[in-house]
């Protein structure tokens, strides 16, 4: 701040002011309580709901369609630390997964049951409806080869970034269609302003149920998250089970933030148009 002019501290401490007394506002209309993580035994799947149900190995991909009103429930069956998430409107291919704007929208980085993840255009595409880990990324993103390399000295192993282009290839997208991802059993904390990995966090048996809003093209990378504590690129099967997702009568993921309520009305519009 010292080398920066008066009128450019200034014009930072109002924008800082301004974020402060939105926020505030913002949390003033909230719920502060999410529900609480749920249970490893809680939630079964009934066999005749399932759709589909895929392994994906360690080190690759997974790519699907899935309708609105169905869930995807990704399983860490192994304890892989981190399981990347990209989707887009299966309808309009343009509008997709906005990491800054689920951020921006909800006031936290946060993202666990409760929560939702929007689009680019301010709609909401899938809400985290069951969730035993509460531990996830929305800031790094997935690995690369050039993070292998540091990581593992090895570019040439397999990463997240090349899995979601391969995933995006199937439905005849590319690099331009993609932005960053989510990352799902990745504890990252920010601390002193530097993302951080908590370690004792993601266990083996963890799962998420996401239900999506719009019927989504939806693609998920099986390779460890980059702040990942491994020393060796081991990482084990993950499971992806599409099945039907009952409403529930309490949905707070539509009513947890004003901005989510907005989002859903959103969704309401687009679908009646």
């Amino acid at each position: 701040m010292s080398d920066l002019s008066s009128e450019a501290q200034a014009n930072i401490a109002a924008n800082r002011a301004r974020y402060d007394a939105l926020k505030k506002a913002a949390e003033g209309e909230t719920p502060r309580a999410l529900p609480p993580l749920t249970s490893r035994d809680a939630a079964p799947v009934q066999e005749s709901d399932i759709r589909h149900r895929e392994t994906i190995p360690g080190g690759w991909y997974w790519t699907k369609l899935v309708r609105r009103g169905e869930a995807l429930r990704i399983v860490n069956t192994s304890g892989t630390p981190g399981v990347s998430l990209f989707a887009w409107n299966a309808g309009d291919t343009s509008e997709r997964y906005n990491s800054a704007d689920t951020v921006k929208i909800q006031w936290t980085s946060e993202l666990r049951k409760g929560r939702v993840l929007f689009s680019d255009m301010g709609r909401v595409l899938l809400s985290i409806v069951e969730d035993t880990c509460g531990a996830h990324d929305t800031i790094v993103g997935g690995s690369t080869p050039a993070s292998n390399a540091r990581k593992y000295g090895d570019a040439g192993l397999r990463s997240t970034a090349e899995n979601m282009l391969l995933a995006a290839g199937k439905h005849g997208l590319g690099a331009r269609d993609l932005a960053p991802l989510m990352t799902f059993f990745a504890p990252v904390s920010i601390i002193d302003g530097a993302p951080t990995w908590r370690g004792d966090v993601v266990s083996a048996g963890d799962f998420v149920d996401l239900r999506a809003e719009l019927d989504l093209i939806v693609a998920v990378s099986n390779c460890p998250h980059p702040l990942a504590p491994d020393t060796n690129f081991a990482p084990g099967p993950v499971e992806c089970i599409v099945h039907q997702s009952a409403p529930s009568a309490e949905d707070l993921c539509r009513t947890a933030s004003p901005e989510a309520a907005r989002g859903f009305e959103n969704n309401a519009t687009y679908l009646q148009a």
